[in-house]
């Protein structure tokens, strides 16, 4: 596979090198980015877009690390694959490393669920893709029944909703944690108004058909690919997921070794969104250690960061 470039002249679009699909992107520079800082790559969750990262990339570049959000292939304002190609997760594996190879130093991969796998995939096929990964509350294999709770909120209004308040008030009883509502603007980017006058996901509904897989087999394929993985690893985890759990967890340290893990008490399988302070200082500790002590930053012993609120 051969990238395509990126425009750094401004441009928010990137056309990767697999069925010229274009992605949305978000460039997050820092005024403060020192050589030493690695660039970071924000992958989101099934669903999301690339504003799922917006305060922590805001955050992290005001730190002097510099990032790049973008939306899948099939959500928010990228490309949705053509009617005749099936989506398959390759593919988004071949847009990480398209995306990670047009940086002038390997990245550190910030991964939420979805984005998180696909990082595994692509540092698989590709050693030394990443600087470092840290993957957000996802392990190569998960809970059924968490999934299948997050795909059934995901395809309960095939529809639409009559209007953002009423997707708020849907999304507030999902996320009955959250101490703040969806405002019209974090709607925008998440659902799109149709011609009937009706708000619907801005993703691809193929997405769900095609990609959201729970089958051993599917699960055994992510774990041989994390098992390959030799870069510095951190995974973060919610202490109220329904999706990653401590089985899941150690099972993924055996895969691992030399992995370290934070366990964030009081957040669920959204950990960015439950509590953004106690996310991003987990990852910029992680980052420090990484400078402090390059290539010897890991320990396998899980950390448990209280005092997090939702």
């Amino acid at each position: 596979m051969t990238p395509s470039s990126v425009d750094h002249a401004g441009s928010d679009r990137v056309v990767n090198g697999q069925g010229d699909v274009a992605l949305a992107i978000r460039r997050f520079p820092s005024p403060r980015a020192l050589q030493s800082h690695p660039a970071l790559i924000y992958a989101h969750g099934f669903g999301q877009t690339r504003g799922a990262w917006s305060r922590t990339g805001e955050r992290m570049a005001a730190q002097g690390y510099a990032g790049l959000a973008y939306d899948a292939r099939g959500h928010g304002e990228s490309d949705r694959n053509a009617a005749e190609l099936p989506y398959a997760g390759d593919q988004f594996a071949d847009d990480l490393i398209v995306l990670a190879g047009e940086q002038p130093e390997p990245p550190v991969l910030v991964g939420a669920s979805m984005g998180g796998l696909f990082g595994l995939i692509a540092e698989s096929r590709w050693p030394g893709l990443f600087r470092a990964m840290v993957l957000v509350d996802i392990t190569p294999r998960w809970e059924h029944a968490g999934l299948q709770r997050i795909l059934a909120f995901m395809t309960a209004f095939p529809d639409g909703f009559a209007s953002l308040e009423h997707a708020a008030d849907i999304i507030a009883a999902y996320q009955p944690q959250r101490r703040t509502r969806k405002s019209a603007d974090d709607l925008r980017e998440l659902l799109r108004e149709g011609a009937d006058g009706r708000w619907r996901w801005h993703w691809d509904p193929r997405l769900v058909d095609e990609l959201a897989r729970d089958s051993p087999q599917h699960q055994d394929a992510i774990a041989e690919a994390a098992r390959q993985v030799q870069c510095p690893v951190l995974l973060i985890s919610g202490g109220r997921s329904d999706l990653v759990s401590e089985q899941t967890v150690e099972e993924f340290k055996t895969l691992v070794p030399h992995a370290r893990h934070v366990h964030l008490p009081l957040a669920t399988h959204m950990v960015a969104g439950d509590d953004n302070d106690a996310f991003t200082a987990t990852v910029l500790e992680y980052l420090a250690s990484l400078s402090a002590v390059p290539g010897n930053a890991e320990s396998d012993v899980t950390e448990s960061v209280s005092g997090a609120t939702p």
